[in-house]
């Protein structure tokens, strides 16, 4: 991959599902955030590679048709015809003292990170939450030290309100909120 490479966003459509399949989601992590004594966070040393998605690419295209069959979003990252990272935004709004709409996925291939892909993902997810009526963007986060150092960067909190149903697909996930 060359430094100077001109990267396209843009929607990814139903039909294109598949595409997924493009990303090297492989990510070694060394430490993740777990909840101890107390209910308290602590960095604790996991020392794990992944090879491929969480949970695996077909239960990753099984939600990304879900949610474009419901109406979400998705934003692709793309070098040449290649997907190198997507976003996928959930289209139902819930919550009681916000308005919150799920950023359902996103991910960066291994050899396209630290580009500001994920950042650039992010901001797209942002529009399409406000063009659902949402203000502020639900995120259950990977519990990885890096993936929490992103989505802190962007400005990111805990969120105020936790969705009991989206904290027990994942325990080890942290709930965060964007405010939009």
């Amino acid at each position: 991959m060359e430094n100077n490479i001109d990267l396209v966003y843009r929607e990814i459509k139903l039909t294109e599902a598949e595409l997924i399949r493009e990303i090297d989601a492989e990510c070694y992590i060394r430490n993740a955030w777990r909840v101890v004594e107390g209910n308290e966070r602590q960095l604790v040393e996991i020392d794990w590679t992944d090879h491929e998605l969480p949970n695996g690419t077909d239960w990753h295209i099984e939600r990304y048709n879900k949610s474009l069959n419901h109406g979400g979003t998705a934003i692709g990252c793309f070098d040449g015809d290649t997907l190198v990272g997507y976003a996928v935004v959930n289209s139902d709004v819930f919550g009681k003292l916000s308005k919150y709409v799920l950023l359902d996925q996103i991910f960066v291939s291994k050899s396209y990170r630290g580009k500001s892909i994920g950042k650039k993902l992010f901001s797209h997810a942002c529009s399409a939450a406000r063009q659902f009526g949402a203000d502020k963007l639900y995120i259950c986060a990977g519990s990885s030290e890096d993936t929490i150092a992103f989505y802190f960067n962007l400005g990111c909190i805990d969120a105020k309100e936790i969705d009991s149903v989206l904290a027990a697909e994942d325990p080890n996930d942290w709930q965060l909120e964007y405010k939009l």
